[in-house]
C-alpha cells in the first residue's frame, strides 16, 4: 500500500521550505519601500499548513518506494504552485486564478510564458519571487530536498529518480545526498558568478541578481517588458550566452571540468553533440539575419546564437523577434523548441541524449537489415546502451509526439489558430517560453482564456516532469496494492 502520511510529512517540510525561500522577496520589498504583507501572510499560511503536515507525521520512517517517489514528486509541483501563487493573489498584483496558476506554474516549471502585459509595473518584491520560482524549479525542489532529507530522517534515493531531468542519472557521489548537495553548490556558485558578471556589465544589483536566477534555471523570466533586448549591451548578452549554455549542459559534466577530469568531458557524446547543434543553428540562422540589413556581422551572429541558445536551452530569453526572418528562419526557430538541452541540467525538452539515441539506433538498425545475425550494440559515452533503455526513449519520443499533437488540436477546437495552438503546446512542453504565432518571442500569453491557461499549466508540468511521472498515475496498475 501507498504510505500516505509518508507523504504528507515530505510535502510539509516542501512548504516550509518555501516559507524560507520567500523570506528574501520581504526583504527586497521593505528595501524599496514596498507593502510586504502579501509575502509575509503567504509565508504565515505555508509555515503554518508545512508545519501541520509535517510534525504532525514527524514520527513516520517508513522507506520511499517508487510509487511514493512519483507521488511526490507529482504533488510537490502542485503544492508548491498553489503556495507559491499566494503572493500573487494577495497582492492584487494577479487577479484571476488561473493567470496566478499560470504565471507560477510557468516559473515552477521555467517555461518563462508569462501573462503579464506591464512586468516593469509590478512590485520588486514580488518580481523577485516570481524570478525565485524559476530558480526553485531549476535543478528540482526535490534535489534541494534530497540534500537536506537526512537530516529529516529520511531517504531520498526514488525521489531523486523520478525528479532528476534526462534519462540518465550519472552521480558525482555514489551516496544520493551528496550528488545533490554538490550539484546545488556548482547550481549556487554558477548563480552567484553570473549575478556578479551582470552586475559589472551595467545591470543595477537588483536587476543582475533576477536575471541570473532566471538563467541558470534556464527559465527566462525577466524584470524587463522587453526582456534582454532592453540592455544593449553585447557584453550582458554573450554573458547570457555563456551561462545559458552552461545552464544547458549536465551539471555533472561541469563538475568533472571544473575538478580537472577533462576526459570524462570529452567522453560525453550528448556534450559534444550539443555544443556543435548550438554552433551549427547558429551559423545557418545567421546569414537570414544578415541578409535582412542594417546589422554587421558581430551583431548578426550575436542576434543568431543569443536565440539558438536561448530555445535550445530552452531559457526563452529574447533580444529580437526572429519571426521577422522570413518563414524558412522561423521555421527553424520553431523546430529549436524541441531540442532540449542535455540530460542532467536545468533545461527542459526532449533532451540531446534522446535525439542522439534515436539517430544512432535508427543509423545502426540500416546495418542490421543487411547483417541481421550481426550483434550491433549502441555505444553512447563509452558504454553500451541496452534495449530497455532504447525501448523506453522510443516510447517518450512517441508520447511527446502524441501530446503535443492533442495539446495543438486541443486548442485549435478551442478556437484559436492552427500557427497559435501549435507554437504554445510546443512551448509549455517543451519548457522554453517564446514560439511562434500570436505568442512569439514579443508576445505574451495574456489573450488565452481561463480554461486555455489550466490546460497549458497541465502541459507544462508534464514537460517539466518529463511526462511519466505524471501520466503513470493516470494508470490503475500504479494504484493496486502490492
Amino acid at each position: 500500500m501507498i504510505h500516505f502520511k509518508e507523504i504528507a510529512k515530505i510535502m510539509g517540510a516542501l512548504l516550509l521550505l518555501i516559507a524560507v525561500l520567500m523570506v528574501p522577496a520581504v526583504i527586497f520589498s521593505i528595501y524599496f519601500g514596498e507593502d510586504p504583507w502579501p509575502i509575509l501572510v503567504s509565508m504565515c499560511i505555508s509555515s503554518v499548513v508545512g508545519g501541520i503536515f509535517f510534525f504532525s507525521f514527524s514520527k513516520q520512517d517508513q522507506n520511499i518506494r517508487k510509487r511514493e517517489g512519483y507521488l511526490i514528486v507529482a504533488l510537490s509541483w502542485v503544492f508548491m504552485t498553489l503556495f507559491g501563487m499566494l503572493p500573487f493573489i494577495l497582492s492584487a498584483e494577479i487577479k484571476s486564478f488561473q493567470d496566478a496558476l499560470f504565471e507560477t506554474m510557468s516559473g515552477l516549471t521555467t517555461t518563462g510564458a508569462s501573462i503579464l502585459t506591464d512586468i516593469e509595473a509590478m512590485d520588486k518584491g514580488l518580481l523577485f519571487w516570481r524570478s525565485m520560482t524559476q530558480w526553485i524549479g531549476g535543478l528540482g525542489i526535490i534535489v534541494l530536498t534530497v540534500a537536506i532529507f537526512p537530516l529529516l530522517g529520511i531517504g531520498g534515493i526514488e525521489l531523486f529518480v523520478a525528479e532528476s531531468p534526462g534519462p540518465t542519472s550519472d552521480k558525482v557521489h555514489p551516496r544520493i545526498s551528496e550528488t545533490a548537495k554538490r550539484l546545488w553548490y556548482l547550481y549556487v556558485g554558477l548563480t552567484v558568478a553570473a549575478t556578479l558578471l551582470y552586475w559589472v556589465g551595467g545591470m543595477t544589483f537588483f536587476d543582475a541578481i533576477n536575471h541570473a536566477l532566471t538563467t541558470m534555471a534556464t527559465g527566462g523570466f525577466s524584470t524587463k517588458n522587453s526582456s534582454m533586448a532592453y540592455y544593449d549591451s553585447a557584453f550582458i548578452q554573450y554573458v547570457a550566452i555563456f551561462f545559458m549554455f552552461l545552464a544547458g549542459t549536465n551539471f555533472t559534466v561541469i563538475y568533472f571540468g571544473l575538478i580537472g577530469k577533462f576526459k570524462r568531458v570529452l567522453q560525453s557524446d550528448e556534450f559534444k553533440t550539443y555544443a556543435f547543434a548550438l554552433l551549427a543553428f547558429s551559423v545557418i540562422l545567421f546569414y537570414p539575419i544578415i541578409n535582412k540589413g542594417g546589422v554587421d556581422y558581430e551583431l548578426a551572429f550575436r542576434k543568431s546564437m543569443f536565440q539558438v541558445v536561448s530555445l535550445v536551452t530552452t531559457t526563452g530569453f529574447v533580444t529580437d523577434d526572429y519571426t521577422q526572418y522570413g518563414q524558412g528562419a522561423t521555421f527553424v526557430f520553431f523546430m529549436l523548441l524541441f531540442l532540449g538541452g542535455s540530460a542532467g541540467s536545468t533545461a527542459g525538452g526532449i533532451k540531446f541524449v534522446r535525439h542522439l539515441t534515436f539517430v544512432k539506433n535508427s543509423w545502426l538498425e540500416f546495418k542490421r537489415l543487411v547483417h541481421p545475425r550481426a550483434v550491433v550494440p549502441l555505444i553512447i559515452n563509452g558504454d553500451r546502451v541496452t534495449g530497455r533503455i532504447i525501448t523506453h526513449i522510443m516510447n517518450f519520443l512517441l508520447i511527446y509526439l502524441l501530446t503535443f499533437v492533442i495539446g495543438a488540436l486541443v486548442l485549435s477546437l478551442m478556437g484559436y489558430d492552427l500557427p497559435t495552438s501549435l507554437g504554445a503546446v510546443a512551448t509549455c512542453l517543451g519548457n522554453v517560453g517564446p514560439a511562434i504565432g500570436n505568442v512569439g518571442p514579443v508576445d505574451n500569453f495574456a489573450f488565452f482564456s481561463g480554461s486555455a491557461k489550466v490546460f497549458l499549466s497541465f502541459i507544462m508540468l508534464l514537460g517539466r516532469l518529463e511526462l511519466f511521472t505524471i501520466l503513470i498515475l493516470f494508470t490503475p496498475f500504479f494504484w493496486r496494492a502490492n
